[in-house]
């Protein structure tokens, strides 16, 4: 399909969660205002449910430990099968379905702390069970579906059936409007034709959640729709497993649907509200993510803690060289505050008191981001040894440290569930949305002069109320946040620089109006100062909250606290730069370099390489009609 930048834009907004009923800690925080009473005192669990959570984690870490084999996985390329059946008689597929349809009904926050533990034992089984409850067909059939769909579907999905979630296309990315898959209706059916690219679990899915578009006509409003699709459906063909870098036993491929009927009643929502239901369920969805990031960082943790005291150089353990000890540090540090804002995110998500969408979003951008690093740290911490294969070293008789596999895994963590491109630019969105209620007639070229009038005159009452707040704050009075003892210098520099930030976005507004949504560098700066924000106020108020609660899992009252002070001036020092790159940056000359690169400006530059790409389209086609290839798809079980 051939849609305009404007449909595109149109497509997307149209999707967006338009209202804000509950409050966001991250929305004030974007608009200068630090409500630290939305999230301390730390939100805490019932009693019944960490119970509950407690006593599936004892059983999961048993199996994590006796029957996933991770390098077996990694080598074969493959889960399983007797592995994928042990998770279900477990209820492994069933944490987020509620009890009723025979799931565990699992807290957001233990179905959390589940998929790091899996995750840990084999990224690949933890991306097969989020997948399958985090965007597959239990979550937005549990936001969105009918009575009569659960009782037919949720039971399935807690126990037997493996689910996969189809939007991608090969033309499709972050951009919906330009999805061609069509569900044509025809009596009581809709009749579904198109092609799905990376389908997460599709190789194996007995359930799946299909996007597609009706066409509008009499009777029906049309526009992209979601369908619960069984995957033995007739026209169902599953052409290719897909190989990748990482997540080595993902089962991912690419799944054409020729003339397959559906039965309307399997329509989850009204037609036309598929994109919106899709980033719904992606609200709390996209928590599995960071959850798994979480794992991946304690896990780093361990290792360099264990390597850098036995490996010696120069007559001393290598972790009390600095070079290899401020590595350690930033592992720890940033662990400890991945796990802070994981947490405090889920918990809100389960107290259902709050919005949470950019802090969800904050937290996929963050923790993918931050796991990389921690990851590729860890890799040069080990030296020689890390770029090593864990069956090569085990070969010749060391420790299998599978280091280099875990930067291969979470590699795919920056463009899973949205890019961290796409994630800077939805989170600005919504970052933005209170500025662009009041001046969006304003700074829009199609709009008359009355109404840029009408508008000039709304947005000059609201910044005649807001921007003298962003002046002063209790950020800049010394014994604010008292009860936070050291960290509450930390805490006030939150308070004034979030003041700071407000103050940066609404320069930019003023000053490119309807550019500003062109100013990706710019807004992507923003989002990331956000995000050290969010993840500094969450280490403060997590590291209170264990001193508070004197856990015997904590043994050292002082050490939450020394861990969050020392994340927030690495933090800080982030945040700084940041600033400073807000109107200091090469942006501009950027993108002349980018039109000289299309232009051919520069291929003189590209001599004296080989390009070993094989021949083909950089786009492979996906033209609707019957399959020609062999059904790859497989059951289990």
């Amino acid at each position: 399909m051939t849609v305009s930048e404007r449909e595109a834009r149109e497509v997307a907004e149209a999707a967006r969660e338009q209202d804000w009923r509950k409050p966001s800690f991250a929305k004030e925080m974007f608009l200068g205002r630090f409500r630290l009473d939305l999230i301390h005192p730390h939100p805490e669990p019932d009693a019944e449910d960490v119970q509950r959570g407690e006593e599936f984690l004892t059983k999961l870490r048993d199996f994590c430990e006796t029957k996933i084999d991770g390098a077996r996985i990694e080598r074969e390329d493959r889960i399983p099968d007797e592995v994928v059946t042990g998770l279900k008689e477990l209820g492994a597929l069933g944490m987020k379905v509620g009890p009723e349809y025979g799931g565990l009904g699992l807290t957001q926050v233990y179905y959390n702390k589940a998929l790091a533990m899996i995750s840990s034992a084999s990224p690949a089984v933890g991306a097969l069970l989020s997948a399958h409850q985090s965007i597959g067909v239990p979550q937005p059939l549990k936001m969105f579906g009918t009575q009569e769909q659960k009782d037919a579907f949720l039971p399935r999905c807690a126990r037997t059936d493996i689910s996969a979630f189809l939007l991608t296309e090969p033309d499709v990315g972050s951009d919906p409007a330009r999805l061609a898959t069509t569900a044509v209706p025809d009596g009581d059916d809709y009749v579904l034709d198109g092609v799905k690219l990376w389908t997460t679990n599709g190789v194996v899915a007995d359930l799946l959640v299909v996007m597609a578009r009706v066409p509008k006509s009499e009777g029906h409003r049309g526009g992209i729709t979601a369908f619960v699709v069984e995957g033995g459906s007739e026209g169902v063909t599953v052409e290719n497993r897909n190989s990748f870098m990482g997540l080595r036993g993902l089962e991912n491929g690419v799944t054409r649907l020729h003339q397959v009927r559906v039965p309307a009643a399997n329509r989850i929502g009204a037609e036309g509200e598929g994109l919106k239901i899709a980033l719904t369920t992606l609200n709390t969805g996209r928590l599995s993510l960071p959850a798994t990031c979480v794992g991946a960082g304690k896990w780093c943790l361990k290792v360099a803690r264990e390597w850098g005291e036995a490996r010696v150089q120069w007559g001393r353990p290598v972790a009390k060289h600095e070079a290899v000890g401020s590595k350690m540090s930033f592992i720890a540090a940033t662990t400890f505050a991945l796990e802070a804002v994981v947490d405090l995110s889920s918990q809100m998500a389960d107290e259902e008191r709050n919005d949470i969408r950019i802090e969800a979003a904050l937290a996929k951008l963050y923790g993918s981001e931050m796991a990389w690093e921690m990851a590729d740290e860890l890799v040069q911490i080990r030296g020689g040894r890390g770029f090593e294969t864990a069956e090569s070293l085990a070969a010749r008789g060391e420790r299998g440290v599978p280091a280099e596999q875990l930067l291969r895994d979470l590699r795919i963590n920056r463009i899973f569930e949205g890019s961290t491109e796409i994630m800077h630019l939805l989170i600005a969105r919504e970052a933005v949305d209170a500025h662009l209620s009041v001046a969006g007639d304003l700074i829009d070229p199609d709009k008359t002069l009355s109404d840029k009038g009408r508008a000039a005159v709304s947005a000059g009452n609201f910044y005649a109320r807001w921007l003298p707040k962003l002046v002063a704050g209790p950020g800049q009075l010394p014994g604010t946040y008292a009860d936070f003892g050291e960290l509450a210098v930390h805490l006030r520099y939150v308070e004034r620089t979030s003041r700071k930030l407000a103050r940066s976005t609404f320069y930019a507004m003023s000053r490119w109006q309807g550019r500003m949504e062109t100013k990706q560098g710019f807004l992507g700066r923003i989002v990331d100062i956000g995000a050290e924000l969010f993840a500094m106020s969450a280490a403060c108020v997590r590291a209170e909250k264990l001193r508070r609660d004197a856990l015997s899992s904590v043994p050292d009252g002082k050490a939450p606290y020394q861990l969050a002070d020392v994340f927030c001036r690495q933090a800080k020092v982030r945040v700084e730069e940041l600033f400073g790159r807000l109107w200091h940056n090469t942006d501009d000359l950027d993108r002349k370099v980018v039109r000289g690169i299309l232009d051919g400006a520069y291929t003189w530059l590209e001599d004296g390489v080989i390009d070993s790409s094989s021949e083909g389209p950089w786009i492979a086609e996906a033209v609707p009609g019957p399959s020609t290839k062999k059904n790859v798809h497989r059951r289990i079980g």
